[in-house]
């Protein structure tokens, strides 16, 4: 049996292949890349928990494949957990990751210490049938946000975050750790528990 990851973020992809190995392995991972004429969900969520059941649903009914979809992003305390749901399209269409983190620091400079640069990384998981039947999860990491960039793994803000009780950034640490600690990570735990017998079951 196929199942989709509602994503074309290659390193997002990466990632949750990884988490999910050992999982799943009697399913076959593909990708919204495999899908090119079908149209980008518009995610108007408020929330990330909307958003990812919104993309599960939508393109579960659109491919008659079950899906899984993700919707995370980072909440900085300082900014009003700014950018939030918005994390993708933070300071526009276009911007590359590296100038998104650039922009961010910018907005943290009248932040100098630690306990004013809290963030969190929250991350929704939501698998959806055909049928409309779903499950969800949602997990956390937090941490702050550093001075400069640092670390060339991952992806987004990364390079800024480092979770709390480590001394590494996002990026800086091996991916086996990330893999375990990080915020999309705890969510599909949680998710992974059910998710076999899920995927499984009659609608």
């Amino acid at each position: 049996m196929k199942i989709l990851v509602a994503s074309k973020n290659s390193k997002k992809l990466d990632e949750l292949e990884k988490i999910l190995s050992g999982i799943l392995d009697d399913f076959k991972l593909v990708s919204l890349r495999d899908f090119p004429d079908i149209e980008e969900v518009e995610e108007t969520g408020t929330t990330f928990l909307e958003n990812a059941l919104l993309k599960a649903k939508t393109y579960s009914a659109k491919t008659g494949l079950p899906t899984i979809a993700d919707d995370s992003g980072l909440m900085v305390f300082a900014l009003n957990f700014r950018p939030g749901v918005y994390s993708a399209r933070y300071g526009g269409e276009g911007m590359s990751d590296a100038d998104k983190c650039v922009k961010l620091l910018g907005e943290m400079k009248p932040f100098s210490k630690d306990d004013d640069r809290g963030a969190r990384f929250v991350s929704a998981v939501a698998a959806a049938k055909p049928g409309g039947e779903v499950v969800f999860s949602i997990g956390t990491c937090d941490g702050i946000i550093i001075t400069e960039q640092r670390g060339d793994n991952g992806f987004g803000f990364d390079p800024i975050f480092m979770p709390e009780g480590y001394d590494k950034t996002f990026a800086e640490l091996d991916e086996n750790i990330k893999n375990k600690i990080s915020h999309r990570a705890k969510a599909l735990d949680e998710i992974v528990k059910f998710l076999p017998d899920f995927m499984n079951k009659s609608e």
